[in-house]
């Protein structure tokens, strides 16, 4: 049975090699003449004028998890509406519950003022 996982193996193992080679062969054939301004940060063609470090607003982590949570809801409710017919019910009364968990989400975002910006 190890067999059939035999091909997968062996290219995997190319594939690992060739990426490592790549790597070395371009690090040691590579030119290395750094300056200042290659080692400075980039931030659009400006010289950084704030910390990297700073604070972010919780608006955009929220965003983030939002967009998270739609992206899960696609992948649940996609294959769910291809055997809604066998579900019945039972899987109506269940996608329901999940989507209204969904909705109190979106409700909490929009409570935080995540969606209005300045």
């Amino acid at each position: 049975m190890l067999a059939e996982y035999l091909p997968t193996l062996m290219f995997l193992i190319v594939a690992s090699v060739i990426g490592v080679a790549l790597l070395v062969v371009g690090n040691a054939l590579g030119p290395r003449r750094p300056s200042a301004e290659k080692l400075s940060p980039y931030e659009c063609g400006f010289t950084p004028f704030e910390d990297a470090r700073m604070q972010f607003d919780v608006r955009y982590y929220l965003i983030a998890i939002q967009f998270i949570i739609f992206d899960l809801e696609i992948i649940f409710i996609v294959p769910w509406a291809t055997v809604f017919r066998d579900l019945g019910v039972v899987g109506l009364i269940e996608m329901g519950i999940f989507a209204s968990m969904l909705l109190l989400g979106f409700i909490y975002v929009w409570k935080k003022g995540a969606l209005e910006w300045e």
